[in-house]
């Protein structure tokens, strides 16, 4: 499968969101030849319950290593952090821009992929990162296809209550777009799914819990899929009924 004639540049918040939202899409860019690029606006340094056992700057190097093993399954070599705390990111921060529209003139990607201006889960650095790339794309020209990360209705059928359960919705708002609105709808079946699933494994600080509370098997269909929109279809998306 070919999804993209170029090179692909991924700009998310934390390590860990590029592996669920987007390993599949990343391991067959890499495949087709294209350039794959990963940048991270924070090293995730408060990602623990256990912030004595596991201080910033220790957390931090624990999921630079994780990142990097992650993204190798994928066959991705090239990541830029943009350093910036952890739960600090703000939609104004005018630096997060310019520092996204550098990377959009050094990459030259046919295709960006980041979240949607609700954040995926509506996590505040998420809900920074959608707002700093979508201005980057229109200063820069908008030359690169951009697309946000989505669900479906399907999704929450399948998998909401659970999503529910372990307490995925930082916020009200939820992505939603109807099948026939997305750009891209991708299954993650055989050896994509065994990479995505090593993919999502190297981030473990992050990941092992979550995977041995529901189960490996579930765990592994829950995140099976990834679904894009593109920008300019984004008012399309609608938030389902809690």
């Amino acid at each position: 499968m070919t999804l993209v004639h170029g090179p692909v540049l991924g700009v998310w918040a934390h390590p860990d969101d590029e592996a669920y939202l987007s390993a599949g899409v990343m391991a067959l860019a890499r495949d087709a030849g294209h350039r794959v690029v990963v940048a991270t606006a924070t090293w995730g340094e408060h990602g623990t319950d256990d912030p004595r056992g596991w201080p910033p700057r220790r957390l931090a190097a624990l999921r630079e290593r994780e990142l990097t093993a992650s993204l190798a399954a994928v066959g991705v070599e090239e990541h830029r952090h943009l350093g910036h705390d952890d739960g600090r990111c703000r939609p104004e921060d005018q630096a997060g821009v310019d520092a996204i529209a550098a990377l959009l003139d050094e990459v030259q990607p046919a295709l960006v992929l980041t979240f949607g201006p609700d954040g995926m889960t509506g996590h505040s650095d998420h809900q920074a990162i959608s707002a700093w790339t979508t201005r980057a794309w229109h200063a820069t020209g908008r030359r690169a296809a951009l697309w946000y990360a989505t669900l479906t209705p399907d999704y929450y059928r399948r998998w909401g209550g659970l999503s529910d359960r372990v307490g995925l919705w930082m916020g009200k708002e939820r992505p939603c777009t109807p099948p026939e609105r997305l750009a891209l709808s991708l299954r993650c079946e055989g050896g994509l799914l065994e990479r995505k699933r090593q993919a999502l494994a190297a981030h473990a600080s992050q990941t092992a819990g979550l995977r041995t509370l529901v189960g490996a098997a579930v765990y592994d269909s829950w995140w099976s899929e990834e679904f894009f929109v593109t920008a300019d279809a984004d008012a399309l998306r609608a938030t389902p009924a809690a």
